[in-house]
């Protein structure tokens, strides 16, 4: 009898590379400029919303609670950790919240009211809460990452997409973009003796839907504690 594996395993491999190649080359903005309208994601009915219980961050008179979902399958449910919990969401830790998260819904102890921080779709990864300068000024801040826009037209929010950083009061009100627009966030710090926030973001300034080292890179800082988060650039190079 004829021995077919090897050409099974040679059809896979090309397949699977063919596949790999059709991923790496996927830019992760697509520009239209017949529109400049962002356009609806399409829900996932397989998709069901769960809340984790809340956290209260140390120091704080609000309870977070995370939200995000589970994907219901014919044995159970499975959660985007895969963890053994399956119906946990998000993770906590060292005053940050982590996940992939459709909402965080925000209560104030002592009230009954549970509001969204945002109504908009979007896809939070994390969300920070500024311990050390609340601390320093008794003023409480959030810094969130999050995806606001599918950049990359799949139809979908996910770590595809732009992230950009966000910033709110406590109690998440005031949620502001600090990014621009289609500009992706690299990193974050908070430098407490001048209680700035500087981050870095990376512009497509080639429009070749990559973000690489033809790229321009953007350096910005926000004073916490003006009454407006007002970003400023500077040029440390």
């Amino acid at each position: 009898m004829k021995n077919y594996f090897p050409y099974i395993l040679l059809a896979f491999v090309i397949t699977f590379s063919s596949c790999k190649k059709q991923d790496e080359e996927k830019p992760k903005v697509i520009y239209d400029t017949a529109t400049k309208e962002k356009v609806a994601v399409k829900m996932d009915t397989t998709q069901i919303k769960v809340a984790d219980l809340p956290i209260n961050m140390e120091g704080t008179n609000y309870l977070i609670y995370p939200i995000g979902t589970v994907t219901g399958e014919k044995k159970g449910f499975k959660n985007s950790y895969d963890s053994e919990d399956s119906f946990t969401v998000s993770n906590y830790g060292e005053y940050q919240i982590t996940g992939f998260l459709k909402n965080l819904k925000f209560q104030e102890i002592g009230q009954d009211t549970i509001y969204a921080i945002t109504d908009k779709p979007v896809l939070i990864l994390t969300a920070t809460y500024l311990k050390s300068i609340a601390t320093k000024s008794k003023k409480q801040f959030m810094i969130f990452s999050m995806v606001d826009m599918d950049s990359n037209k799949d139809n979908k929010l996910d770590t595809n997409d732009i992230k950009s950083i966000y910033i709110s009061a406590i109690s998440g009100k005031n949620l502001t973009k600090l990014s621009t627009d289609f500009q992706e966030l690299i990193d974050w710090k908070v430098i407490e003796a001048k209680n700035c926030l500087y981050f870095r973001s990376i512009e497509d300034s080639n429009k070749n839907g990559e973000f690489d080292k033809d790229d321009k890179v953007h350096y910005n800082v926000v004073n916490l504690l003006d009454t407006e988060w007002l970003v400023k650039e500077y040029n440390p190079i």
